[in-house]
């Protein structure tokens, strides 16, 4: 079985990744399984950027296989934003609940029709400090103008995926992994594990992976 490393601390970045990867035989951890206090800052002015610095870092760190993914809220009526800020809309240090909010508030009274956004996500694929693969996902869909649902994590309690009137947040994972940027990006890189043009190697065990 390969083995990777995925190169966040978000929890639900990491179940969401690893439940998709384990489909095609590929058993991931995230960093909080590392024993290591590296932390890389995301100062790419793309998503690509910051996926390709954060899975070369971490590579060369580990020696593992890394899957690292940049992904982002893009909302039209904000010229694109919060996009590569998503994760520090509004301000540092707010959790999920205070950035819908934030989002909520810099849309103010935009009517449904206006209200058109994206997810999207980049995944990078890097061995020894060098990217080899990256693979893009984007959903299209529209923010809600008020959050529904408990799953999920993020934004999703406000965004509607095109063809739906559910928000990510009131759907299950495997229901978010079919329609989701992050679920597209996955398998795309499934896709090409399953045809031979990407090789994930088994790293070395996670309790040797400190880069000690």
């Amino acid at each position: 079985m390969s083995r990777v490393l995925i190169a966040t601390r978000n929890p639900g970045k990491v179940r969401e990744l690893a439940a998709a990867l384990a489909r095609a035989g590929v058993d991931a951890i995230g960093l909080d399984a590392v024993d290591d206090n590296l932390d890389v800052a995301e100062t790419g002015a793309t998503f690509e950027a910051n996926a390709r610095l954060k899975a070369e870092t971490w590579s060369r760190a580990t020696g593992w296989t890394v899957v690292a993914d940049d992904s982002g809220l893009e909302v039209d009526a904000l010229d694109g934003a919060p996009g590569v800020r998503s994760a520090r809309f509004g301000g540092s240090g707010l959790g999920d609940h205070d950035r819908v909010r934030a989002l909520l508030e810099a849309l103010g009274d935009v009517s449904p029709g206006r209200r058109s956004a994206r997810f999207r996500c980049v995944l990078a694929v890097a061995k020894d400090g060098v990217t080899i693969a990256t693979f893009e996902g984007v959903v299209e869909g529209r923010i809600a103008q008020a959050p529904a649902g408990s799953s999920g994590f993020g934004y999703d309690p406000v965004f509607v995926p095109e063809g739906s009137t559910r928000t990510f947040a009131e759907m299950t994972r495997d229901e978010k992994l079919a329609l989701s940027h992050r679920g597209r990006a996955t398998t795309a890189l499934l896709a090409a594990v399953r045809s031979g043009t990407l090789s994930l190697d088994d790293p070395d065990d996670p309790e040797d992976a400190s880069g000690q």
